[in-house]
């Protein structure tokens, strides 16, 4: 620390900080807490987007409206003009609601006081160095940069990075120290939870050995005039594995407006967008970096409802697909998405990626084609298809495989043969298995017991030797799981442990009166469809259409058909069904 603290560190690039949190963070933690760096280019493209362009915007009608004022010489005007601009620039706030080490903050710090330094220009030219005088010591500066941070050593950097940005501004534009005192405690950095807070935060009370989140509710956050961040990446399946089942059940019953298939940066982009259309609000717009997955089904949702509401708010920029760079061997291998949003009805530029190089630089290239237009919660421009209506006649048609909780279900094919040559009543309930590698590969010639519909006593009585199976491989680890959850479903698993976790009735329902139905895998690099027996137990990676018509699987197969199914289906890198 002693030398560190003799080495020059005028020249340095605060956004470092970030890559050296992420570094330092252990590897399960930075992951629970999906913390990732995002890097400077990406950074400044949504800061410029969200913030940035309307002040610039503002600062082109307020230039216009002193040349007139000057071209009619009433200069004193002019002067007041300006002088009331920087002003509001003086007084605008801009929140990061998950700031980790304030790279977005500093960002924005440094954007924004380059437009003062026109204003202040601009100032200067039009009332001479008096006019310039006055306004010392009057500025941008950190206490207008507001954070929220769960983590206290990522928040306690956050606001060194702001100082340091600012001093070098300071040193950069004026040559010497500000005025003491240097650095001020403005508390513009905030180390809490920005979407939970519950009585006696920050710590759950414990009753009978478990967490409990009294009165969950949603934090009020800082006022502030623009929000821009890049919230955790955690999707809503790793919810409960990462923060836990009381935090999650918490997180539910505070956001009571949001569906529980939503990843986690949707409570953030649901409570900005609520933020953007209340009464009184001082918030002009907000900028989030969320992972791709923001224009399939379930995160649509979250927008639909603020897009399509009385009072609407509208994506005013949107990138669809970003790519990410400088992630380590542990970090978040996904492409992202950011969106822009408005209080009311506007069109906005869709962002497209054209070209992208230099990835794995400090300088990546990316290459950008834009369309204007509406932008729709798919977060496309053009034909709102995700408004599309499902047809009344395929309805039941469509299912997921099943969902085993249990590899103990599963057994081999030779092993199938001698349980079946002692028992051979069992045979109706040994089933061929395919998951989605299965279907879009080679099979692994897989049996699973399927035991729906036997109750406990009469799997006991009627097949002994499977019951034992089970028992020992699946009841103890179903119970190891539900003793630390409070989730229902979890407990429902474990007390009905010899079934499959999730044995989708409703799909055996629509098959059991046919000879084969069309599978296809959920996520795969190209759609195809194929029959299978009806006897085939898929899993839940797989999609299921009940019907044993050719004809019906030669439409689904139809160039038509794919066309609409990508154009619908969001890609995560490779193309996703969610659209049947």
């Amino acid at each position: 620390m002693r030398r560190a603290a003799e080495a020059d560190w005028r020249e340095v690039e605060p956004a470092i900080f970030g890559t050296l949190l992420e570094q330092a963070l252990d590897p399960t933690d930075r992951k629970r807490l999906g913390a990732h760096y995002t890097p400077r280019a990406y950074v400044e493209r949504l800061v410029v987007a969200t913030i940035i362009e309307p002040l610039r915007e503002e600062w082109n009608q307020t230039l216009g409206t002193t040349e007139r004022q000057r071209a009619e010489g009433r200069e004193k005007e002019a002067r007041a003009t300006l002088q009331a601009f920087h002003d509001k620039l003086c007084r605008t706030r801009v929140l990061d609601p998950a700031c980790g080490t304030g790279n977005f903050l500093y960002v924005s710090l440094e954007l924004v006081k380059r437009l003062e330094g026109e204003v202040l220009e601009a100032i200067a030219a039009l009332g001479g160095q008096e006019s310039f005088s006055a306004l010392e010591g009057h500025g941008v500066d950190p206490h207008q940069f507001l954070g929220l941070e769960l983590n206290p050593r990522a928040a306690a950097i956050a606001e060194l990075v702001l100082w340091i940005g600012y001093l070098q501004w300071h040193f950069r534009t004026k040559g010497a120290a500000p005025s003491e005192p240097i650095l001020r405690a403005f508390k513009n950095i905030r180390q809490m939870d920005a979407v939970l807070t519950w009585d006696g935060y920050p710590l759950p009370k414990v009753i009978d050995g478990r967490e409990t989140y009294a009165n969950p509710r949603r934090p009020e956050w800082p006022t502030a005039e623009y929000i821009v961040g890049n919230p955790p990446f955690i999707g809503a399946s790793s919810l409960r594995t990462r923060l836990g089942d009381a935090y999650t059940e918490a997180l539910w019953a505070a956001h009571k407006s949001m569906n529980e298939s939503a990843d986690f940066v949707m409570y953030w982009w649901d409570h900005a967008a609520e933020l953007l259309t209340k009464r009184g609000t001082a918030l002009k717009r907000f900028g989030l970096v969320t992972t791709n997955s923001i224009s399939q089904v379930f995160q649509r949702k979250v927008m639909e409802r603020h897009l399509k509401a009385k009072k609407p708010v509208s994506l005013v920029m949107a990138i669809p697909d970003h790519p990410w760079t400088k992630a380590s061997r542990d970090s978040a291998a996904v492409r992202i998405a950011m969106t822009v949003a408005e209080a009311g009805k506007r069109e906005g530029v869709l962002r497209e990626v054209v070209r992208e190089a230099g990835l794995e630089t400090d300088a990546p290239s990316i290459e950008l084609a834009d369309r204007n237009g509406a932008i729709n919660s798919d977060l496309t421009v053009g034909a709102d298809i995700s408004s599309a209506a499902a047809l009344i006649a395929n309805s039941g048609i469509c299912h997921d495989g099943v969902k085993l909780h249990g590899r103990g279900f599963l057994i081999s094919r030779s092993e199938a043969d001698l349980i079946i040559q002692k028992h051979n009543k069992i045979a109706d309930h040994i089933r061929n298995y395919r998951n989605g590698r299965d279907i879009a590969h080679r099979s692994r010639d897989l049996m699973v017991f399927d035991f729906y519909g036997l109750t406990e006593e009469q799997l006991l009585a009627e097949f002994p030797s499977a019951y034992q199976i089970l028992l020992i491989s699946v009841k103890s680890e179903r119970e190891k799981v539900a003793a630390t959850s409070s989730s229902k479903d979890v407990r429902d698993y474990a007390k009905n442990w010899w079934i499959f976790g999730k044995p989708r009735p409703e799909l055996r329902s629509a098959t059991e009166r046919l000879k084969r139905f069309v599978a296809t895998v959920d996520t795969a690099r190209h759609r195809i469809f194929q029959f299978l027996e009806s006897s085939v137990i898929c899993d839940d990676k797989s999609v299921l259409v009940a019907t044993d018509d050719a004809y019906i699987l030669g439409i689904l197969s139809a160039r038509m058909h794919l066309v609409w199914c990508l154009r619908l289906c969001t890609q995560l890198g490779i193309p996703s069904l969610r659209c049947l």
